[in-house]
């Protein structure tokens, strides 16, 4: 489903401001199940999809409780080891960083946390919040979101990142809204502490 990848990662002109919508990339391993989560979001329901070959993007609108929302603008890249790479060219200058894991793999959690280190400590996303989503938590054996923490140390991370792991399921969207809630907490907190941070120049 992936277009292929060409000049179109996104620019900083891209973003909409007054949080008309917040850019948010979705990247992880192959088949962790990045696209199925998006289109779970998108169309509300389980989405067979086919191994990114580039990116995808749709723009998201998640409700918070009463008539407000918000809307993210989200790219999903593509997970396989020659195309991470780009990711750097995606996550620039991003609002949040979704990172997805197979939850039910254990054995390639190792190389996910690896990347996840390898992403949220460039230099262009130093402080950048990260939402893990343990996926396929709807299967036998997936590993529970605690887990998935410990194992991938998200704690280790740099202590100006905030971070939250969430169990979810792209088959019955379990987990889906808290996890983006939290991430726009995270995101409305990194906002505000630059704001004040900019005031006390």
């Amino acid at each position: 489903m992936g277009n292929h990848l060409t000049e179109m990662a996104p620019a900083a002109s891209s973003f909409l401001p007054h949080f008309q919508a917040l850019h948010v990339v979705v990247i992880g391993l192959d088949s962790a199940g990045k696209t199925s989560l998006l289109y779970r979001l998108k169309f509300k329901e389980f989405v067979q999809s086919v191994p990114t070959k580039g990116f995808n993007t749709e723009k998201i609108r998640v409700p918070l409780g009463g008539s407000r929302s918000i809307t993210f603008q989200v790219w999903d890249v593509g997970g396989q080891e020659k195309l991470r790479p780009l990711w750097r060219s995606y996550t620039r200058r991003t609002d949040g960083l979704v990172f997805v894991v197979d939850a039910t793999e254990a054995e390639r959690l190792e190389e996910a946390k690896v990347e996840l280190h390898r992403i949220s400590r460039a230099s262009d996303n130093q402080g950048v919040p990260v939402l893990v989503l343990a996926n396929k938590q709807d299967q036998p054996g997936a590993l529970s979101a605690a887990e998935v923490e410990k194992r991938l140390a998200v704690r280790e991370l740099a202590a100006a990142t905030l971070t939250h792991v969430q169990g979810c399921s792209a088959v019955d969207g379990l987990g889906l809204q808290p996890g983006l809630e939290r991430l726009y907490e995270m995101i409305l907190k990194r906002k505000k502490a630059a704001r004040v941070g900019k005031k006390r120049r």
